[in-house]
């Protein structure tokens, strides 16, 4: 099979035929290289709890509906005989295993997710580019994060150097209906999940503007994500995980 070419490829494997027929560059690729490698990165931050009952009950949440797609995403790739790994980022790389494709791997990968907790500030950049640097081969890397955090351009800086190595990359933003859309009622407390502090607050008060700030944040992490080369995908919690995975898998695979 073959693929176009990205700058830093091996000019040896470039087929030069093609070239002379179409006037485009692309590389010879053989079977063991058109074998799915999936790297899910996972933003294990403390903004991920947002919908849980407590630190210790995240049903509802967002780390919760994370971690049920991230399981059954590996376990279909397993099945196909697939590489998959996984990483957990939040200021740092909290767990790490690259991809590989065994059974066994699949255990590994699903106890790692199992195990996951959200906590701490968000900086995916810092990870993504430790991974990068510790990764010999390509392939495609599945970012699930809420990208609530202050440094978005670090992190697509980090995107555009995974695009410039010939990675695939797929991005899930994950939103909570919650965050969209604030809760009825008259005056609450709200209380920061990564170390924020907290706000007393009237939602009549803030509520438009709150709500106008947020969609601005949705639009601006979809335009920037299109713009570092990635395919970006707006997930509500509020939606089947199944439903979501079937859907991802029907796009997939046209």
């Amino acid at each position: 099979q073959h693929r176009e070419y990205v700058l830093g490829d091996d000019l040896r494997r470039i087929d030069w035929k093609a070239l002379g027929r179409t006037g485009r560059s692309y590389l010879k690729l053989f079977q063991d290289e058109t074998d799915l490698r999936c790297l899910m990165v996972l933003d294990a931050s403390g903004s991920m709890l947002q919908g849980s009952r407590s630190a210790n009950d995240i049903q509802g949440s967002k780390l919760q509906w994370m971690k049920f797609f991230a399981t059954a995403l590996s376990h279909l790739i397993v099945l196909g005989r697939d590489a998959v790994g996984v990483c957990a980022i939040n200021h740092e790389i909290i767990d790490y295993k690259p991809p590989v494709a065994s059974i066994s791997q699949r255990a590994l990968v699903h106890r790692s997710i199992a195990g996951l907790k959200a906590q701490g500030a968000t900086n995916l950049a810092h990870g993504l580019d430790t991974v990068l640097m510790q990764s010999t081969r390509r392939g495609v890397m599945l970012l699930i994060s809420d990208f609530l955090e202050g440094n978005t351009e670090a992190t697509l800086a980090s995107c555009r150097k995974f695009r410039a190595r010939g990675w695939e990359l797929v991005t899930l933003h994950l939103v909570h209906p919650d965050e969209e859309r604030l809760p009825d009622g008259q005056a609450f407390r709200f209380t920061g999940l990564e170390g924020d502090g907290f706000v007393n607050c009237r939602l009549a008060d803030i509520r438009a503007a709150y709500e106008q700030r947020f969609s601005e944040h949705l639009k601006q992490v979809r335009a920037a994500m299109y713009a570092a080369g990635c395919d970006y995908h707006l997930i509500r919690t509020s939606e089947s995980y199944l439903d979501v995975l079937r859907s991802f898998l029907v796009k997939r695979s046209a």
